[in-house]
C-alpha cells in the first residue's frame, strides 16, 4: 500500500486570491493521487473552501493551528503567500520538499523556496516584468512554481444546498422570476487599490442600455461596503434595476452569482466566483493586470487604454483615470456578445 503524500498550501488572502488558487489541487492530486492535502487560509477564506473534496484538512490561520503545524512533518509544503505572517510560517515548518516563498533567516527578507518559484519572486519586485512583459495567468504561474503542468484547471467551488435555496426564494421576493437572462452587476471593488471600481455613472447607464436593447434583468451585486453605492444607483436607475441587497454571507452571496446569466465586475471577489461557476464575465480593469486573469474562454476583458495603467497605486488624483475612461457602450458591446 501507498503512503499518502501529506502536503500543506500555505494561501491566507485575500478571499479573491484564495479561491483563485483552487486549481492547484487538480495539479497535485494528478501527480500525487494518495496525497492528503491540508489547507491553511484565513477565516474569511473559509466558506469558500471548507466543502472542497479535494482538502483532507482546513485550518484557520491563528496560535493554535500554528502549533498543530509545527508538531508536524509534510513531504511538501507550498507557500503561494507573500506576506509577513506566511513567509515566517513557511520557513519555520518541517518539510522535505518546499515550494514558493519562504522568509530569510539571516536578513527576514522574501526569497522563493525552489528555483521554479524565482519567476513569481521576481513579479513582485519588477514592475516592466509584471505590468508589460508577463503573459502567464495566475493559474499558469502557480503550476509552474509547483512543477506541474497546467492544463486549464478550474476553480473549485461548491455551493451548498441551502445556499441555493436562499437565493432562490431572494430571487422570488425581489420579483425576479429568471424567465429572462439575469446579468449581476458588481458594483464594488474593495479598497486597496484606487481604481478598481468603475463608476456609479458607467453603471446606471449600463442598466439603461440593457433595458433599452434587450430582455435581460440587471441585478445589483456586492458586500456592506456597496450598500450606499448600489442604493445610489438603484434610485437614480429610475427602479429598471433590481437589488439583491448586500448583507449576504460570501456562500449566500456565491449563490445569487451562480443564478446569474453573466456577471459585470471588475476585479474582486466576486469576479473569481463567478469564474468558479463557469459564468459568462465581463470583467473591467483598471489598476491591476488583466493578464493575470484566467476566464477560460468564457468571457471577456476590458480595460483603459491609458498608458500608466496597470500601476497598484493605493491614490490616484487624476481626473481622467482608468476606469472613468472605460464607456459603458464599450462594456454593453461585450454584455451583448456573450448573452
Amino acid at each position: 500500500m501507498v503512503a499518502p503524500q501529506k502536503i500543506l498550501i500555505i494561501k491566507l488572502g485575500a478571499i479573491g486570491d484564495v479561491l483563485r488558487t483552487t486549481p492547484i489541487l487538480h495539479g497535485l492530486k494528478r501527480k500525487y493521487p494518495h496525497s492528503f492535502i491540508t489547507w491553511l487560509t484565513l477565516k474569511e477564506s473559509r466558506e469558500l473552501l471548507r466543502n472542497n473534496p479535494l482538502i483532507g484538512r482546513l485550518f484557520i490561520y491563528g496560535r493554535q493551528a500554528r502549533q498543530k503545524l509545527k508538531r508536524e512533518t509534510f513531504d511538501i509544503l507550498v507557500c503561494l503567500d507573500k506576506e509577513k505572517e506566511a513567509i515566517t510560517l513557511a520557513s519555520a515548518l518541517k518539510a522535505k520538499t518546499k515550494i514558493g516563498f519562504g522568509r530569510d533567516e539571516k536578513t527576514g527578507r522574501l526569497i522563493p523556496l525552489n528555483k521554479e518559484s524565482f519567476y513569481a519572486f521576481r513579479l513582485g519586485i519588477c514592475d516592466e516584468l509584471k505590468f508589460r512583459k508577463n503573459k502567464k495567468t495566475y493559474p499558469e504561474i502557480i503550476f509552474e512554481m509547483a512543477g506541474l503542468k497546467y492544463r486549464k484547471e478550474g476553480y473549485m467551488l461548491d455551493v451548498p444546498a441551502n445556499d441555493k435555496a436562499y437565493a432562490r426564494r431572494l430571487f422570488s421576493k425581489i420579483g425576479i422570476k429568471n424567465k429572462e437572462p439575469v446579468i449581476g452587476l458588481n458594483t464594488g471593488a474593495g479598497s486597496r487599490f484606487a481604481n478598481k471600481a468603475w463608476t456609479r455613472g458607467g453603471f446606471i447607464e449600463l442598466i439603461r442600455l440593457m433595458r433599452r436593447h434587450t430582455r435581460a434583468i440587471p441585478l445589483l451585486l456586492g458586500g456592506p461596503r456597496e450598500l450606499k453605492r448600489n442604493a445610489w444607483i438603484f434610485s437614480r436607475s429610475g427602479g429598471l434595476a433590481y437589488d439583491a441587497g448586500c448583507n449576504h454571507s460570501l456562500g449566500k452571496f456565491a449563490a445569487i452569482i451562480d443564478l446569474c446569466s453573466l456577471v459585470v465586475t471588475s476585479d474582486t471577489t466576486a469576479m473569481h466566483i463567478a469564474i468558479a461557476l463557469k459564468k459568462k464575465v465581463v470583467a473591467l480593469f483598471g489598476s491591476t493586470c488583466a493578464q493575470e486573469i484566467e476566464l477560460y474562454g468564457r468571457g471577456m476583458k476590458i480595460f483603459s487604454a491609458l498608458s500608466c495603467r496597470p500601476c497598484y497605486k493605493k491614490e490616484c488624483k487624476k481626473k481622467i483615470n482608468c476606469m472613468n475612461s472605460i464607456k459603458p457602450q464599450r462594456v454593453f458591446q461585450a454584455v451583448l456578445k456573450l448573452l
